[in-house]
């Protein structure tokens, strides 16, 4: 029986973070699903279709090896999601305490629901300080963000 993940977030737009988890799951896992999820606190800056797109050309371009599949879950709780594709697991990038504060009562949560647990992944230090809401406002105002996201997502923030 395949090891399968989720590898959940909004991913608006995908960082070099985002990546890196991404990269050591497909590592660890027979089976890696990127789900794009939708955060009712947080106005989307990229649609659903465009993320995954992005996500999509960023794992090719860093040749993230094994099987990952990229979709989206907007229509219940994430365990639903995993127990309908038989994923046992989350995994979850934590930059800092605040996230661990924020993720730690929804993990605790999950494996109650339905007996997913969550594996956090500390992000490699210079992903540390990178998140999708600092590279929407560097580039917003202009800025270089290269150093953070995928090649893909910096050429298709720049056309916009």
């Amino acid at each position: 029986m395949p090891r399968i993940a989720v590898v959940p977030g909004s991913f608006d737009p995908v960082t070099l973070g985002h990546l890196d988890v991404i990269d050591r799951a497909a590592r660890i896992f027979d089976e890696v699903h990127v789900v794009v999820t939708h955060n009712p606190d947080k106005a989307a800056f990229l649609p659903v279709p465009e993320r995954e797109a992005l996500i999509e050309r960023s794992i090719e371009e860093a040749r993230i090896p094994g099987e990952v599949r990229i979709t989206n879950w907007s229509m219940g709780l994430l365990v639903d999601y995993c127990q309908q594709v038989g994923a046992e697991v989350l995994v979850k990038g934590i930059r800092s305490s605040t996230d661990l504060s924020y993720e730690t009562p929804m993990s605790i949560v999950n494996r109650n629901l339905a007996g997913v647990e969550t594996i956090f992944m500390l992000p490699n230090p210079e992903n540390a300080h990178v998140s999708s809401s600092l590279v929407r406002q560097v580039s917003e105002l202009g800025g270089d963000i290269s150093p953070y996201v995928p090649r893909a997502v910096a050429t298709f923030l720049q056309q916009r």
